[in-house]
């Protein structure tokens, strides 16, 4: 099972308790921990976090600068933990726009935890959905041989992950959770959540734990998924096309 999570409420949570927004992102970090783990002793087989978007740069210079440096102690933190734990990190989106040092934790990151088989964990950091798509589609028009063999989903499917550098096939979004209120998916995953259950809570993300993920699952194990058919039909069974 594919979780997704848009963590929101950092900012909304330090301002209510007279903190700075940093202190906010911090709290944020500490729930990071929390989902992870309770997402890998609930069995969740891959967890994507949102955790910085390419709109994100638009902040003020002091609190970019505070979210990289917190990514960067997360990881370095975090790498051992998981490793011991059997997951799996992956750091998808841009990394020309990452400050080096960065980009050299993230690719001793991935390749230390890339044996773990118990859970696959993607941060997204520097994240667009519609910069992955558009860049995908500008190079199958280049590479558009490729495409002429009947296999144009699984084409371009690798194409999207080359772009954001998924080191490995994660699949749709089953459930998409975001927190702090907010009802939108801005620019998140937008390609693989064309079929995601989607759980808006009002939680804010500092406050976001493993009560709130198992009502999130547990909301989404009543629901019936047609994908497009009818109550009770079975999608395994395409219907031919008409002539």
């Amino acid at each position: 099972m594919h979780v997704a999570i848009i963590m929101d409420g950092n900012g909304r949570w330090a301002e209510r308790r007279g903190l700075p927004r940093q202190a906010g992102h911090r709290a944020g970090a500490k729930s990071v921990r929390r989902v992870v783990e309770s997402a890998a002793k609930l069995g969740v087989d891959c967890l994507t976090l949102y955790a910085f978007s390419s709109d994100n740069w638009s902040r003020p210079r002091d609190e970019v600068s505070h979210l990289m440096q917190l990514f960067k102690r997360y990881l370095q933190s975090e790498i051992s933990r998981c490793a011991e734990n059997g997951i799996r990190l992956n750091i998808i989106g841009r990394r020309d726009r990452l400050h080096p040092k960065i980009v050299a934790i993230i690719e001793r990151a991935e390749q230390l935890t890339a044996g773990g088989e118990r859970m696959l964990l993607r941060l997204a950091v520097d994240y667009s959905a519609r910069h992955v798509v558009a860049t995908s589609a500008h190079r199958a028009g280049l590479e558009c041989g490729c495409l002429a063999n009947g296999n144009e989903r699984a084409c371009f499917e690798a194409m999207l992950a080359a772009q954001m550098h998924a080191a490995v096939a994660a699949g749709d979004v089953d459930l998409l959770i975001r927190s702090g209120g907010e009802r939108r998916l801005s620019d998140f995953l937008l390609w693989e959540c064309a079929y995601a259950e989607l759980v808006f809570v009002d939680t804010l993300w500092p406050d976001f734990g493993e009560r709130d993920l198992v009502a999130a699952l547990e909301d989404f194990g009543r629901r019936e998924r047609r994908f497009g058919g009818r109550p009770g039909h079975d999608r395994s069974v395409a219907a031919p096309l008409p002539q």
